[in-house]
């Protein structure tokens, strides 16, 4: 890269201007945005955030996606139907076996309501937490009346109004077993991240296949609306080829923003935040930001989602 000129050198020498200065800049505009206010769906938005491929950043995705939607204003739910409880670590949320959590809700004890919690992160940022009791909820499932559609039935719009938000976000645990299909029932919409690596697209047909099914027999209004491209890594042709070839087969249903491989997203979790609470001046942080708008801003056109399969 070419050192700046002498003239843009001394006119950000006079302006104060500093790597540090900049990234403090940044983090101000996500932190309090001012004109920055994202508009509010036509209809309440439920998204399931699914790949059954672990460590492609599924978690990761909707919770920060989740935050940079609370910090425009819009009222954002989280529900974690991951036994491992990833998704309330990182919004720090209480889930210690016994805490009211999507379990209870599950089975009936408890309503969506009574167990959501609001993040310290934003006051628009609920989640519905996940204790290790739900590692035994799928074979629990098995015997239920309607097991596919109790998380449904949970998510009723009565329910949503009480709580009144915007955006629910179902984080899925890495499987395709009855809670991922309990999430998309429950879901209007959904949103695979894919990491932009050479195993990127392995099981993605058999994820696609499972989705088929639920729109044929379960759920006909499910569709997906959004693929993200996760973990780009911008050194290497390998990020660049499967971002094309991601782009190819899918077209406008790729959002054209892409997350990078951050260590700032990576830290974040280990201290109970988003990467937006963590370091909101970090690239991590503005992708996640600049993805969500993107995910804000396509709407509707004559009532059909744009950029859909």
């Amino acid at each position: 890269m070419n050192p700046p000129s002498s003239d843009s050198a001394s006119t950000g020498h006079e302006l104060g201007w500093t790597p540090i200065a900049e990234e403090a800049v940044r983090a101000a505009s996500v932190l309090h945005p001012k004109a920055n206010q994202l508009p509010r769906p036509d209809r309440r938005r439920v998204l399931t955030v699914a790949n059954q491929k672990g460590g492609v950043g599924k978690t990761t995705s909707t919770v920060n996606l989740a935050a940079a939607l609370a910090v425009h204003g819009l009222k954002t739910l989280v529900i974690d139907l991951d036994p491992q409880g990833n998704a309330s670590t990182a919004l720090d949320i209480e889930h210690r076996s016994g805490t009211p959590s999507i379990y209870e809700v599950l089975i009936g004890e408890v309503s969506l309501a009574e167990a959501a919690a609001v993040s310290a992160q934003s006051p628009n940022l609920y989640c519905v937490p996940a204790t290790i009791d739900l590692a035994g909820a799928e074979i629990e499932l098995v015997s239920m009346v309607s097991r596919e559609s109790r998380l449904k039935e949970a998510l009723s719009s009565e329910v949503l109004d009480e709580i009144g938000v915007d955006y629910v976000l179902i984080d899925c645990p890495p499987s395709l077993g009855l809670l991922t299909v309990n999430a998309m029932v429950a879901a209007q919409e959904v949103l695979i991240p894919i990491q932009c690596e050479y195993y990127a697209l392995e099981g993605l047909g058999q994820l696609l296949s499972n989705i088929e099914l639920v729109q044929k027999h379960l759920n006909p209004d499910l569709e997906v609306s959004t693929i993200l491209l996760t973990m780009y890594d911008g050194r290497t042709k390998l990020a660049d080829q499967v971002t094309q070839e991601v782009r190819n087969h899918f077209g406008d249903t790729v959002l054209k923003t892409v997350i990078p491989r951050s260590v700032k997203v990576s830290e974040a979790p280990g201290y109970g935040q988003t990467v937006l609470a963590y370091d909101p001046g970090s690239r991590g942080a503005m992708s996640y930001i600049d993805a969500a708008k993107e995910l804000a801003n396509r709407g509707t056109v004559n009532g059909k989602k744009e950029g859909t399969l």
